[in-house]
């Protein structure tokens, strides 16, 4: 018989990797046994799934939620995505992103919609929109960084860690929910 596992989305940067806080993010959620979901393209995204489908032990599945390439090429994937570590890429017609991140054409309310938690690394416009859905849609949601100015522009109400172990605190309360 098949466990449903938990996905834990993890939101960040599409274009600087900020290591030193995704990698752990990977590790722990591989550790958990969740499965992980991210936006699947380069930056944050492709660390922590680097780090996810590199731990060994029962952890889930790295899933990547694609956009597509333009409104007037909804058939090709956007460049860069799929990232290497993407174990299921779930294509969309969606492509818009960043500042239009809270649009009806973006991905994002698919992320965030299929997260049981959220965990926002550092990131952009892009990332800010999707904690501002978080927060829209009700679901639990973390900014984690080791450098809180990175994670400035995010929604006051989003609280703010900066220990692994307290992330670790949040997501095992998540998952028991």
């Amino acid at each position: 018989m098949s466990t449903v596992r938990p996905t834990i989305g993890v939101m960040g940067s599409g274009t600087i990797e900020h290591d030193e806080c995704a990698a752990p993010i990977g590790e722990l959620i591989a550790s958990l046994g969740a499965n992980l979901l991210t936006g699947g393209g380069p930056g944050v995204m492709r660390s922590v799934s680097r780090a996810f489908t590199r731990h060994r032990g029962d952890r889930g599945m790295c899933i990547g939620i694609i956009p597509c390439a333009s409104e007037a090429d909804r058939r090709t994937p956007r460049a860069g995505y799929p990232n290497e570590f993407v174990e299921l890429a779930i294509r969309t017609h969606l492509p818009r992103s960043g500042a239009q991140g809270t649009d009806d054409l973006s991905r994002n309310h698919i992320n965030v919609l299929s997260s049981a938690a959220i965990v926002a690394l550092p990131g952009e416009l892009g990332t800010a929109s999707e904690v501002a859905l978080a927060l829209r849609y009700g679901r639990p949601v973390v900014a984690y960084s080791l450098d809180p100015e990175l994670v400035a522009r995010f929604p006051s109400a989003v609280p703010r860690l900066d220990d692994i172990r307290d992330v670790e605190a949040f997501l095992r309360a998540r998952l028991q929910e």
